[in-house]
């Protein structure tokens, strides 16, 4: 599409739509800039992968799950961690909790939609996995309850927020976002789970500079 068209396109849009997309996109990149700058969301990430790397050495696994837009997030996680990020290795060990339909739907029947999480880390959860729960608000019940499987069964557990999240006692480590907006918070979740995957994938399966996709 030409320069022209796509210029002709946006001035289509009413000024007031024309001035929430650059918003949007200003809030975007403010909301990274602050994230980029944050030191606490550095250590976490650091101590969230280095977490998952002594797991996977010890042939543990993670577990992921979230709802709404973050499960669609944590099968995107546990796609890059089974699959490639950067580049081609072996696989590493990891399941979304939000896939299986059978196993969601009858768990959400029989023990209500709260325990979705925890009758999986129940079942699949060994101690020294880890649990990543994703969750914007910080409230998610089924979220919670799956936190507290996990420290029951010995599962490491590491949580995706927001600034304005509760507290949440259940969790090892707690990423908080800083921001209080839902998308933008969602962007900046998929954007830590890139980092951590990345610095895992090459720690344990390290390749030269040059095999990495930018």
């Amino acid at each position: 599409m030409s320069s022209i068209q796509t210029s002709t396109l946006l001035n289509d849009l009413p000024a007031s739509e024309r001035n929430y997309m650059r918003d949007y996109l200003n809030q975007s990149a403010e909301t990274m800039v602050a994230f980029s700058k944050d030191d606490a969301c550095s250590e976490m990430m650091a101590g969230i992968a280095l977490t998952i790397m002594s797991a996977l050495q010890d042939n543990r696994k993670l577990l992921v799950a979230g709802n709404g837009g973050s499960a669609a997030d944590a099968q995107h996680i546990a796609g890059e961690f089974t699959s490639r990020l950067m580049y081609d290795r072996r696989p590493l060990a990891a399941i979304a909790l939000t896939t299986d339909t059978s196993s969601l739907t009858a768990i959400g029947n029989d023990y209500g939609f709260d325990h979705v999480f925890s009758r999986q880390v129940l079942a699949l959860g060994r101690k020294g996995d880890v649990f990543l729960g994703i969750t914007t608000s910080g409230r998610s019940p089924n979220i919670i309850e799956a936190l507290k499987a996990a420290r029951a069964q010995g599962v490491i557990t590491v949580v995706f927020t927001g600034h304005t999240s509760v507290d949440i006692p259940e969790a090892d480590f707690v990423l908080r976002v800083p921001s209080a907006w839902t998308p933008l918070i969602q962007q900046m979740h998929i954007t830590a789970a890139h980092i951590v995957c990345a610095l895992v994938e090459r720690a344990l399966c390290p390749q030269s500079a040059d095999q990495e996709q930018h």
